[in-house]
């Protein structure tokens, strides 16, 4: 794959980049990853996840810190492509999130997409900034630094 390529994968092969899953894999599909540098993440919000049950069960919306690990998890799968991790098993964890902001509710029903791009990078710890949407609304924000372990 050459840098400039832009990729697209599915649940199968977000399962193959990252350790998580249900009920903390909170993305369906990657789109237009270009290795090394940003992609998008898409969670399709359903009324059905078990977040809701308890946040909030007359008004659900999807936590912030939810959002956030979302944005993480799309990272995550930059890093992994991008470093070939689904072939020895390197882990991503979170080291540190500044300037997050909340902009608006995120609900039952509506569609995340979470744009991660590279800030920097050096050796096994790279930064990101990210930005959620819903529809063309900015929903949240927020700059974070993750750390490669292998």
């Amino acid at each position: 794959m050459s840098a400039d390529e832009r990729i697209n994968l599915d649940i199968n092969e977000i399962k193959d980049c990252l350790p998580h899953r249900y009920p903390m894999l909170l993305i369906d599909r990657i789109e237009d990853l270009r290795l090394g540098e940003s992609a998008i993440g898409v969670k399709n919000v359903t009324a059905n996840e078990h977040i809701f049950q308890g946040h909030f069960p007359t008004k659900p919306i999807l936590p912030g810190v939810m959002i956030v690990e979302a944005m993480g998890q799309t990272a995550g799968v930059v890093v992994s492509k991008t470093m070939c991790l689904e072939k020895n098993n390197g882990l991503v964890y979170f080291m540190s999130m500044d300037n997050v902001r909340f902009r608006k509710l995120v609900e039952p029903g509506d569609v995340l997409r979470l744009h991660v791009a590279k800030d920097r990078r050096r050796e096994n710890v790279w930064r990101f900034n990210g930005k959620a949407y819903v529809n063309e609304a900015l929903v949240a924000e927020a700059t974070f630094t993750a750390m490669l372990v292998i």
